[in-house]
């Protein structure tokens, strides 16, 4: 599968965790862009959930921007970030609601509980968006945190849930870890990401998918967007 709609909202995997968003009225948002393929069109806004290589890649950055693009980032990015021309930067905290380009963004925390790799203190995080009726969750790199307990009420009657979750465990949840966050926020939608290149394997992916439907959560995977 190339791209998923849901309600108006489409959704493509730009490789690992990377996505890009196409918003009802156009809007074009990516999350995490690395190692993308060439020949992508430029967007409106992306959105970096933390500093590391794999997640903050000014060589993928630079192909996506264009003039006045928003750039959504951690104040822990904004050194790599200003190097970029013709950008508006805005820093994200965790916790603290933003409106970009009337885009309603909620960076939500995103840390490891059993490993040293994503600190709670570096303040972190993921990042949800409100596109009309329908909210992505991107997780960025985390594992299963307690503050995920919070998202079973996430979504208001109406309105429906798509989650971006990593799988390949290592830097992040597993995929069955992964399978109990979507179990607790129980999405319309769940895409695992975080696998095929630094860590993980489509064979992860695929456990995910399958242990979802398992529990009656509908998850498909996504092919690499080519350019």
């Amino acid at each position: 599968m190339k791209s998923i709609q849901v309600k108006d909202v489409k959704i493509e995997w730009l490789g690992h965790s990377g996505f890009l968003i196409t918003s009802q009225d156009g809007k074009r948002i990516a999350i995490d862009p690395f190692n993308i393929n060439s020949g992508i069109d430029p967007v409106d806004m992306i959105l970096i959930t933390h500093p590391h290589y794999d997640h903050c890649s000014i060589k993928d950055i630079q192909l996506l921007v264009k003039e006045g693009t928003s750039v959504v980032v951690p104040i822990g990015a904004q050194s790599k970030i200003n190097k970029i021309e013709g950008i508006n930067i805005q820093l994200s905290q965790v916790g603290l609601k933003m409106k970009v380009q009337g885009i309603n963004i909620y960076p939500f925390p995103a840390y490891n509980i059993d490993k040293e790799f994503h600190p709670k203190e570096e303040d972190w995080m993921g990042y949800m968006l409100k596109l009309n009726d329908v909210i992505i969750y991107h997780s960025g790199d985390t594992d299963n945190i307690p503050e995920m307990n919070n998202l079973v009420y996430i979504a208001q009657e109406g309105e429906e849930v798509v989650l971006l979750l990593p799988v390949s465990g290592v830097y992040v949840m597993n995929a069955k870890e992964a399978v109990s966050v979507a179990e607790i926020i129980k999405p319309a939608l769940a895409i695992p990401m975080h696998y095929g290149s630094v860590a993980g394997t489509e064979a992860d992916a695929k456990k995910f998918v399958e242990l979802c439907k398992e529990k009656g959560i509908r998850a498909e995977i996504l092919e690499k967007l080519n350019g």
